[in-house]
Order: structure tokens, then sequence, then C-alpha cells
């Protein structure tokens, strides 16, 4: 019998095509976040009723499985967040309540935590619980027995009310490593008792992934039901150790947005999502388009408690697409895999080469590129450019974090610079009242402004002067200012180093200033960045997808 195999690469090429854009998972792993519940009880961090709220939505939209709004019986705040939120139409998220279980001398049906549990009006209750037998005995003062009809009492009872419930093993692997027949015992009695999942809590965080892997693997030859990770951070594990017990067999995983939390925090699911979808082939959440999300989700965090985005956070970061390195910059512009695990854009994020005296031509060759200069890494204009930055960092310039400035540099060795902007003079006058006077000469005009402070005093002088002829110029806003003592630098006295972020509403870019004097440092970046906007938009006729550094 004979095949036609004429047809069979446009097949295999269909087939592969189909896979790769509805991949074929193992298995799911539910994810429940805590971070209105245990992410609330950081250092620091407090929310109010309407953040609550908002995180709950951004959460459901990034579709987690279950959001943990907060502990009913313990304050006031949480028992109305859980009225608030049935305003809303939630798409995917369960809203889970939280609670301990009964008190020791307290009939179930008339403990407090669980009828708050059941008076939210929730379908899933998350039910905390003591394994470790240190903490039955020393802390609950009761006896081994005791604590197991308790956890069975609780258990029962919320499902009796017809509440899905989640037991938190508190304490669980050390309880497990201590005296594993009863930590054991507290799981397979929340078995017995109805639980529909059962987290096993490294509640100290102190425990190393390759225990949380054997401990977690043992207890899944041992019981039925559904297993979970809750971790903290404490020995910077937390991750590792999530992703360690999915590996044993959990498939459930809590932990909260940006690893917020008691102590040094809780399992930062940022980190956990993309690492079980990209690396395990899990399914989890929404697949992929949860993925483009996450970098939104945890900026809505960072934002709401008033922190700055960790620059080098996996994943999400500004930074974690990164490099530096000549070497790296010139592998990754010819195949990006070279040195990225993933694609950015799976997460919402983009690469980014930075220029610095570590840097190559490829450094400077991808950002001309952005500009649509097509030119030979090998052309000598270019080495030039890269040894006037590199004197220039030798003497406190910082170029990865004013990458506009260098590239103004490029241009001016290339040829492909016009001077717009020619600053004659400069003066401030400062005022007894707060207020500063600015004076310039800029391009033959003279101008004089007042603003609160010298920066703003200049700022306003310059743009009078300069909108007569580059209107456009009034689009172009500060949106960020910083100052910075670079330290010791080689062959100078001591200097500041100023950088600003300008952006014209649709495009950001950053320039840099370094003076001995900050005013100066702080016209030095005003006028690059002015500067740069005029060379990409009247000179270089620059789009805007093409504009933002």
């Amino acid at each position: 019998m004979k095949y036609d195999l004429s047809l069979f690469p446009l097949k295999l090429l269909i087939l592969t095509t189909f896979f790769h854009l509805c991949p074929v998972f193992k298995k799911s792993v539910e994810v429940l976040d805590t971070t209105l519940r245990d992410g609330s009880q950081g250092a620091n961090i407090s929310f109010t009723l309407n953040d609550k709220i908002k995180i709950a939505l951004v959460l459901d939209e990034l579709g987690v499985d279950y959001i943990e709004g907060g502990w009913p019986g313990s304050n006031p705040k949480d028992e109305e967040f859980f009225k608030e939120i049935k305003k809303y139409s939630l798409t995917k998220s369960k809203i889970a309540a939280f609670g301990s279980t009964r008190r020791k001398d307290i009939k179930v049906n008339e403990d407090v935590s669980l009828n708050s549990i059941i008076k939210a009006d929730v379908d899933v209750a998350v039910l905390f619980g003591k394994s470790w037998s240190l903490h039955v005995t020393e802390i609950l003062k009761a006896t081994k027995d005791e604590n197991l009809e308790i956890v069975y009492d609780s258990i029962s009872y919320l499902k009796s009310h017809g509440l899905k419930v989640i037991f938190d093993a508190e304490h669980f692997y050390q309880g497990f490593l201590e005296d594993s027949e009863y930590a054991v015992k507290v799981i397979k009695t929340a078995e017995e008792a109805g639980a529909d999942v059962i987290a096993l809590a490294d509640t100290n965080g102190g425990t190393p992934p390759y225990a949380i892997y054997e401990v977690t693997k043992k207890v899944k030859e041992l019981i039925k039901t559904k297993l979970g990770i809750h971790a903290h951070n404490d020995i910077g594990c937390a991750v590792a150790n999530s992703i360690m017990a999915v590996k044993a067999g959990a498939r459930h995983v809590q932990g909260t947005i940006n690893g917020i939390g008691e102590r040094t925090g809780n399992a930062d699911l940022v980190q956990i999502i993309p690492t079980l979808l990209l690396k395990m082939n899990l399914n989890v959440l929404k697949g992929y388009e949860s993925l483009k999300k996450l970098r939104y989700a945890s900026r809505i965090i960072y934002e709401i408690l008033g922190l700055t985005p960790n620059p080098y956070q996996p994943y999400v970061g500004d930074n974690a697409f990164a490099h530096k390195a000549g070497v790296h910059v010139d592998a990754v512009m010819k195949v990006p895999r070279a040195y990225e695990h993933v694609d950015p854009s799976l997460l919402g994020n983009e690469r980014k080469f930075v220029v610095s005296e570590l840097s190559g031509t490829a450094n400077l060759l991808y950002y001309l590129q952005k500009l649509g200069i097509e030119i030979d890494k090998r052309d000598e204009r270019l080495k030039k450019a890269l040894n006037t930055i590199k004197q220039l960092e030798a003497k406190g310039y910082s170029f990865d974090v004013g990458p506009a400035s260098a590239t103004l540099i490029a241009l001016k060795e290339l040829g492909m610079y016009e001077k717009f902007i020619q600053l004659d003079y400069w003066k401030v006058i400062n005022e007894s009242n707060g207020l500063s006077i600015g004076i310039v000469k800029v391009n033959s005009q003279l101008e004089v402004a007042e603003g609160v402070g010298p920066v703003n005093a200049i700022d306003k002088a310059l743009r009078m002067a300069l909108q007569k002829v580059y209107p456009e110029i009034s689009e172009v806003k500060l949106i960020d200012y910083r100052v910075i003592l670079p330290g010791e630098v080689k062959n100078t006295e001591s200097v500041v180093r100023v950088t600003i972020e300008f952006s014209d509403g649709k495009n950001n870019w950053r320039t840099e200033g370094v003076s001995k004097s900050v005013v100066e440092a702080s016209i030095m970046a005003l006028i690059d960045g002015l500067d740069y906007y005029l060379q990409l938009k009247k000179k270089l006729k620059i789009s805007n997808s093409m504009f933002n550094m």
C-alpha cells in the first residue's frame, strides 16, 4: 500500500500551529488570592473598603478562582466588604470568607467566628486549624483529641450550611517534621468532615523546598482530597515552595499579588502563575489571557499601597527583560531566547536594552533601530558615541535610566542632529517666600518666569522662550524628577545626578544631567528632554510607536 506524502509537511505545519495556539495542558491548578486578607496583615499595609473592592474586581478580571475577602469576625471593614461586593457581578472568581475553627470550650453553633462566615453569605469558607501538636498543647491549651474534635465539628458545621470548605492546616510542615503521625491525623479528620480542599501551610515560612516536596508527596499518598499549599517567605523560598508542592501533587495554590503579607510576605502569585503555565504546562486561571494582565494587576496593588513597583520583580518588573552587557544585547537582537527564558510580550512586558559603560555598540544600535535608523554596528561613529557615553558615566552619568540623553549623543556623532536649542545664559534668584525667579537667554530670546523652586522657574522660562518658535513643546510635561548623589566619582568633586521623565500624553522618555550644582544638572536634563522631543518630531519625524525611551 502506497501513501501520498506530498502534503505531509503542510499537515505537520497545521498541527504544530494548532497545538501552539491551543496547547493541551496536562492538569489544572486552582488559585486562591489572599491579598485582601493575609496581604493586609503585612507591616505598613492598609486597604480602605474602596481599595478592597477595586482589588477584588482586578483579581476577578485576572481570573483567580477564589478571592479571600477577609475575616468577617475580626473587624467591621471586612464585614462591610462582604456586603458591598455583592453589588458587583464577578465573572469568574468566588468570594471566600476566612475564619478559625471553633474555640475550645464553645459549642460549634455558638462560635462567633464560624457564624460570622455563615452571615457573610459566601459560597466558600477558608478555615484554619491547628496541625502542629506544639500549638495544640502550648498555644490552644487543648489535648490532641480535643483539637481533632474541634477540626471535625467546625468543618462539618460549615458544610451543613452548604459552604465549600478549604481547610488551612496551620503550621503543617513544622508539625509533620516534629510529629508526623498527629499532623496526618488532623488532615485525615478534615477529610472525614468533608473538607473540599486541604491546604498545607508553611506558616512560619521556614521550610526549605526539598522538605516541602518530600512532605507534600507523602501526604498526597495518604489522602484523596485536593491538596493545596500556603507558603510564607521567611527564608525567601515561598515561590519555590509553592512550585515544589505542585510538583509533588498539590493542585491548589494560595498567595498574594506581589508577595505582600505578614513579616517577609506570602508567596508571590505574580511569579507562580506564569511558572505553572509556561514552565510546567499546567492550566491556570484563564491561561495566556491572564498572563497579559499580570503586570497590570501588579501595578495596581503597588499604586494603591503607594509603593514604587519593584523593577527587579520576575516576569513583570521593568528590568525583568533588561539587557545591559554588550554580548547579551548582541545575542538577543539576533535570537531573543539566547538570553530570555520567555517572550516578554506574553506577560504584557517588553525587553529593554540598557546603555552604560558596560554596553557594546549593539545597545546603541537597538535604540537607533527603534527610531528607524539602520546602521552597521561596526560603524566607527557608533564606537565614538559609545566612548563618549563611557567617559560621561565615569563622571557620574547613568544612561541606563536616562537613555534619551545617550541617544542624543549618538545622533550627534552620526551627523543626524540639528541644533534646535542654544542656551546662552541662565540665572536663578531665590526669594524669601519660597518662590524663585528664573532668567534664561535661549535662541537669543530673553525670558523671565516665577516658579515654585528654581527648577520650576527655569522650566517655565525655557518654555516661554522656546514655544514662540516650537509651539509643540506645550505638549511636553514633566512627570518625574529625581536627584541622586552618585557617590565618589573618579576625577571629580562631589556631583549630583538629576533624572527627569517627560511625557507628551502618549509617549515617555527620560534624560539626565550631572553637575556640582543641582540646578545646573536639572537644566541639562531639561534641555535634553525638550531637545530629544524636537529631534524626533521635527528632524527625524518619528512615529509614536517608535518614540518611548
